[in-house]
This record gives structure tokens, sequence and C-alpha cells, in this order.
């Protein structure tokens, strides 16, 4: 196989043995894998995979096709079209999954919008619907809602028949933003002025939350899951006793096998039917073969962008 591998803080595409698949594990042939800030990280000698999963091929998301199952798996067939979450190894033309963590890819959908449906859409429900509890009617604030799972959670938070409140850098994508499922628009030094919100959904870190705990509503629930936008900020603690609010936060990827089976599961009951009907989908930005890697990692971290960043190989079916 082909992988893009870190060495000293420069990626290379080099030649990797073929995968074997263990018991309860599958081989996929990777056709796309979606870029995360978990991989630029991971690129600076930060935010290291888990143990157990590839130390130097980066690569949380990928979509493809089953090679070859493992001892144990009844439930995958050579051939099946899967998108999936992993520790790491994703950016590469094979990945070993646990058969457990596979999403099915619903038919007539490309890969490549696949390849950046896993991350974004899991993380984004993991947060709202599973820590959150986000109920129907509820205003909910989404930082950097242009981006991957930003723009997942505005979809899931329609889908659940809440009211999504966007933040942005500018006003630049507010037109796609809307279609997405936005009810109102704001940027950063607009968000006093809102509305109370129920739920905050913390994408960027500080420089967004400094502004966001002061419109929560009673019972209010925040769950941080990005600072990118500074990791430490200060709390009105007061705010916390008086309003009995929730602060909470999470990462996916050192979860153990069986949560993420749970996680998964319930990805493939709630969201996939929305995917397979339209009501859900994956804004891509762009898409680069493996081995423009390079330029695919400079084009995430540009600010601006709408929508997911995605390696294409031509492996597979």
């Amino acid at each position: 196989m082909r992988a893009v591998v870190i060495a000293n803080d420069l990626l290379n595409v080099e030649q990797r043995p073929d995968l074997v698949a263990g018991p309860r594990d599958v081989v996929v042939n990777v056709r796309a894998a979606g870029l995360n800030a978990a991989d630029l990280l991971q690129r600076r000698g930060f935010y290291p995979a888990p143990p157990g999963w590839p130390a130097d091929i980066p690569g949380l998301e990928i979509a493809g096709d089953v090679a070859a199952c493992g001892p144990g798996v009844s439930e995958w067939r050579v051939g099946d079209r899967v998108c999936a979450i992993v520790g790491g190894g994703g950016q590469a033309t094979q990945c070993l999954v646990p058969a457990e963590h596979l999403i099915p890819i619903p038919s007539g959908l490309e890969f490549t919008s696949a390849g950046g449906f896993a991350e974004a859409f899991t993380t984004a429900y993991d947060a709202l619907i599973r820590q959150a509890r986000l109920a129907h009617g509820e205003r909910v604030l989404i930082s950097g809602a242009a981006g991957g799972v930003g723009s997942a959670a505005l979809q899931i938070a329609r889908a659940w028949g809440a009211i999504p409140v966007a933040t942005v850098r500018d006003h630049a994508h507010d037109e796609r933003l809307r279609a997405l499922g936005a009810h109102e628009i704001v940027t950063f030094d607009e968000i006093e002025s809102l509305e109370a919100v129920s739920v905050v959904l913390e994408l960027v870190g500080a420089a967004h939350f400094q502004h966001a705990q002061k419109v929560l509503a009673p019972f209010g629930r925040v769950v941080v899951i990005g600072v990118g936008g500074g990791g430490r900020v200060e709390v009105d603690l007061l705010s916390v006793m008086s309003k009995r609010l929730t602060l909470t936060g999470s990462t996916l990827r050192a979860r153990g096998r069986g949560e993420k089976a749970d996680i998964a599961r319930e990805v493939t009951e709630n969201l996939v039917p929305l995917w397979a009907s339209g009501r859900l989908h994956v804004p891509v930005a762009q898409t680069f073969p493996l081995d423009r890697v390079e330029a695919a990692y400079e084009a995430f971290a540009t600010p601006g962008k709408f929508g997911k960043i995605i390696l294409t190989t031509n492996e597979g079916r």
C-alpha cells in the first residue's frame, strides 16, 4: 500500500506492506480521507495516535470499500462501501478498521464526500445529542460553523428540530450556512447581542467562548471539542452557579473500542437514513490526490474555506 508518512514535520508518500485483517478487523481500500485539525497537530509532534494505531501515518476518517475481513467478521463482505473514524492511518490506500466501527455509505453517494462524513458527523452527533442532550426547539450556538464539524452540527441540529445559530469569522458564507440550517449567523463581536441559547457547541475555544458564555440560558450546556482559538479563558463562576450551567468536553480519538462501537451504531441508526435521503450532506471545499498531500494540508490550514478538505486515491472499486 501507499501511505502518507510524517517524518521530522515533513509529509512523504511511501510504500508500506499491505495490511492483514486480524480477528474482528476489516481491511478497507481507502478511496477518500478527510483532513482534520488533529492531523496538523500530529504533524507538529502533538496529539499522537493512541496505542495500537500507526504512529507515523496520519488520518482520522476514511471512505472506501472492504478489501478483506478477518476471522469473526460476518456483518461485512468484500466490496461493501463503508466509512469510519479511525485512530490513525487513514491517509493511505489501505486502512485497518475494527468491524464494529464501520458505517455504511448509502447507495449513490460518492466516496469523495463520504470521506468527510464520519469524523465531522460523528463528532457533532456525540457532542450535541449524546452529551448536550439537544432538544426540539432549543437554541444552539455553533462556533466555527463553516468548518467540517460545524457544518455537520448545523444540519444535525436542524434535523432534531432545534434552532441553530452559527458564529463565523465573517459573513462570506452566509447563504451556504442558511442552506444547511442556520437560523441566525453572527460574527464573534455580535454574539453578546443574541437572544439566550440553551447549548453552546464550542469548536473555536477561548476567542469565542469568552463571548458565548454571556448568552447562556438557565440550565445551559456547553460542550468543548475545539480550542484552536485558545485553550484558556476566564469563566464567570457566579453565572455558572446562578444559571446552573454545565460545562463538559470530549475527544473521540482515544476512546475505547467498545464506546466507539456504540457511537458508530447510533450514527448508523440515526444519521445514515438522513444522509441517504439528502437531508444531510458533506460540503467539500477542495480535493487533492494523495501525492499532493502537502498542498492539501496547506489548504486546510488556510482560513476562510467552507467545508472539508479531502485526499483521494485511485484504490478500490
